[in-house]
Formats: structure tokens, C-alpha cells, sequence
């Protein structure tokens, strides 16, 4: 088993135990505040173009349309009463630690991305970044998140590729850190 991914397991499983008594408030405040499940199952696209399924704390409504948020005309009329509470500091991503735990992602790669999200698949694969596992956090996000086009996205995913170190993972947790103790580039 690869360092990364030692390293994975074992901080994805103490952060599981650490946010249990969080995640399980979150999860109420979800259920109780409106109709629906509690989590978001996203199909995603993963390493090697294989789709797998991401949780999320639901933010949005049952009626929002399935797509990324960013290309929707007016994404805060979907979202719960709580919803931009949880985005704002990112704790919709929390379930995404079962993810981690099951080898679906690791903390750091690039950013999964929605399985009718063609062009972005399609320019991954030519660049050869489909062949990395698949992150909560990664390159791109800390140097633009989705205000990037996706050509300098994947430019910046084929950059940590071909870099990708421990030292360049630490300093892109650490950027990610301080991106959303500064709400910086947070969806709402």
C-alpha cells in the first residue's frame, strides 16, 4: 500500500471518529429543517474514468436540477434553509471521508467531476490526469475552484500529476485551510 494511501486510511478514519457527534447533528438539522434524505449520492467520475457514488450532507432541494452548480442561472433559490450555512464552511463535504476511507478518493487530487461533465472528462483523458484518484481538495481548487475555465483547470490538474509529492499535497491541505476559514471561492 502506497504512503498516500496509508496515509489516507488512517487520517480519514480519525477524522470519521472525530466529527461522528457533528456529522450526526448536521444530519439532523438536515432531515429536520427539510423533505428528503439526509445525504447527497452524486455519481462521479473517478480514477480511470470509472464512476463511483460521492456523499454529501443535502444543501439543495429535491427539484434542483442535476448539474454543477455553477452553471445554474440562480443556485441559491434550490438551496435548503441551512444549505448555505453548510457550504459556506464546507461541511457538506464532511460524508466525503467515507469516500476516502473506501478508495474512491483521497484528500488530495484533482476534483471529481460529474458524470455528464463530457468536456472536462474528455480533456482529462487526453492530458492522462483520468489515471489519478480523484480529491476533496486538489490544484485547481486552491488556485480558482470553479471560477476557472476548464482548460486552465486541467492544466492545473496535469501540473500536480506531474509534481504530485507529499510537500505539494501538505501545502495544497494547508491553502485549502485557509480558502475556507476565508469562505474564499465558497459556493452559497
Amino acid at each position: 500500500m502506497a504512503m498516500k494511501r496509508i496515509f489516507d486510511v488512517l487520517l480519514s478514519a480519525l477524522l470519521l471518529l472525530c466529527f461522528s457527534i457533528p456529522m450526526i447533528s448536521i444530519a439532523l438539522l438536515v432531515k429536520l429543517t427539510s423533505k428528503g434524505p439526509v445525504l447527497y449520492w452524486s455519481d462521479r467520475v473517478g480514477i480511470n474514468n470509472t464512476i463511483f457514488r460521492m456523499p454529501k450532507f443535502r444543501t439543495m432541494r429535491q427539484d434542483t436540477p442535476e448539474m454543477a452548480t455553477h452553471l445554474m442561472n440562480d443556485p441559491d433559490r434550490y438551496l435548503t434553509s441551512i444549505g448555505s450555512f453548510l457550504r459556506k464552511f464546507s461541511l457538506d463535504e464532511l460524508p466525503q471521508l467515507w469516500s476516502i476511507l473506501k478508495g474512491d478518493m483521497s484528500f488530495i487530487g484533482p476534483r471529481p467531476a460529474l458524470y455528464n461533465q463530457d468536456d472536462l472528462v474528455e480533456l482529462r483523458t487526453k492530458k492522462g490526469v483520468h489515471r489519478l484518484v480523484p480529491g476533496v481538495t486538489g490544484w485547481a481548487q486552491v488556485n480558482g475552484r470553479d471560477e476557472l475555465p476548464i482548460p486552465v483547470k486541467v492544466e492545473y490538474e496535469e501540473y500536480y500529476m506531474n509534481h504530485k509529492s507529499m510537500t505539494l499535497d501538505l501545502k495544497i491541505a494547508w491553502m485549502t485551510l485557509v480558502n475556507v476559514l476565508r469562505k474564499k471561492g465558497i459556493q452559497h
